[in-house]
């Protein structure tokens, strides 16, 4: 269980203060996000302090997935393409890196994209990794590179909820 706890970014969140060590995840937050959330593209969580400053955060969206860009291709759904749940951003605050608080963050990304895989149907999270280092910690966390785009990972909605289950249980 995580020591925080996410929810959905909001007006009154502290946005100014967040300084990952990414100046593109960085200016996601402050310059794009809210207005995403807003035109319904994505929706962004935050961690934040009690007066609101974001202490980490992740978005996700819908997204379709090329069948044959896939390792092993779904047997049921479309002949062209697999719903999907995108982990567009991921990112904490540099002054919480390097305490192993990365993968909580991503498994509050997870069970968030599979609850919502319950309202609206997705076979697969998908995220494209902008470094070897970010490629390394989503493979660390049950990710397989698509076979001809190596920076593209992706994580069966399946493999997820039995992940979920063993950690319930």
């Amino acid at each position: 269980m995580s020591r925080f706890l996410s929810e959905k970014l909001t007006p009154a969140h502290q946005l100014d203060g967040f300084h990952c060590g990414s100046e593109t995840l960085d200016r996601w937050l402050t310059d794009y996000a809210a207005a995403a959330q807003s035109r319904r593209i994505a929706q962004t969580f935050v961690w934040h302090t009690a007066d609101g400053g974001v202490l980490a955060y992740f978005t996700l969206a819908a997204h379709l997935v090329d069948r044959a860009d896939l390792p092993r291709r779904p047997s049921l759904g479309s002949p062209t393409a697999v719903p999907a749940v995108m982990l567009a951003r991921l990112a904490l605050d540099a002054g919480l890196q390097g305490k192993g608080l990365g993968g909580e963050l991503l498994w509050d990304a997870l069970t968030r994209a599979h609850a919502a895989s319950a309202v609206t149907a997705a076979r697969v999270v998908v995220v494209d990794a902008f470094s070897l280092q970010a490629a390394g910690f989503y493979q660390h966390h049950g990710f397989g590179p698509i076979p001809h785009n190596p920076s593209r990972l992706v994580q069966k909605m399946t493999d997820i909820a039995a992940a979920l289950d063993g950690k319930q249980a």
